[in-house]
């Protein structure tokens, strides 16, 4: 079983109604992004994490090392915004480089500290939904939403097929560096070559070898998985919506301040 999987079917919050936790999700990275807010995002991450960690059971060192990839990313996106060149020196730093400056000013850095904050907050709300909630009950809430049929199920293929495919190139990898196949720079790309083809030929049995499965199994057009009975209990919609409440408080008085 694939790691997100495990999570899922193993969280502490996974026989939470699925609507629930897709509502505050969703709802959340929505306030997030459209009140720009440092102290509903600071707010959102920490409850998420909380809610990852301490309710659905996700080893914290592993739920870091899940947050160090998007924020490689966001950080090389805000010094962009944050890091200047100018002829003349800007208010938050400064360094010279001949002629010109690398600069920055406290605007900006103000601004790379908010989007920071932003996109970590949406980062934990989406790692909240995929690590507590399988993707069939995912599925479920957006059949429920009147997603067409097929988009639904060509989500649930393509999901499956991704890891897996990711799977047999992790052991095609380890093959090769077993026989030295990546010993230097001019072997890599030629097994890197061989790796790309293999995988395709590979992904293109493994979906005819499923299609034929399916046939032999009366498939219809339709597949059906059988959904699980977590109704919505009151409790826990009052505790969203005094979340999402609060959220909007916070915004509110923030607003002011630019904060």
């Amino acid at each position: 079983m694939l790691l997100i999987d495990r999570l899922c079917y193993t969280s502490g919050l996974r026989h939470m109604n699925a609507g629930e936790k897709c509502a505050l999700s969703l709802f959340s990275i929505v306030l997030c992004v459209g009140t720009r807010s440092a102290a509903a995002a600071a707010a959102v991450f920490l409850a998420m994490a909380f809610l990852c960690i301490k309710k659905g059971g996700v080893p914290a060192g592993l739920y870091l090392r899940l947050l160090l990839i998007p924020l490689a990313f966001v950080l090389l996106g805000t010094a962009a915004v944050l890091v200047n060149l100018s002829r003349t020196p800007l208010d938050a730093f400064a360094l010279p480089l001949g002629p010109l400056w690398l600069t920055g000013s406290r605007e900006g850095l103000l601004g790379s500290g908010r989007l920071i904050l932003t996109a970590m907050a949406s980062v934990s709300g989406l790692y909240f939904l995929a690590l507590t909630t399988p993707v069939t009950d995912i599925l479920g809430v957006l059949r429920a939403c009147r997603l067409p049929r097929i988009l639904a199920e060509l989500m649930l293929l393509v999901y499956r097929f991704l890891f897996l495919l990711l799977e047999q190139a992790a052991a095609m990898l380890r093959s090769q560096d077993a026989r030295l196949g990546n010993r230097d720079l001019r072997t890599s790309l030629r097994s890197w070559g061989l790796l790309a083809s293999m995988l395709f030929i590979r992904a293109m049995k493994q979906g005819n070898a499923l299609y034929d499965a399916m046939e032999a199994r009366c498939y219809d057009g339709s597949i059906r998985v059988l959904p699980e009975a977590d109704p919505p209990r009151l409790r826990e919609i009052a505790g969203i919506a005094g979340f999402l409440f609060l959220l909007l408080v916070l915004a509110f008085l923030t607003r002011k301040s630019g904060l």
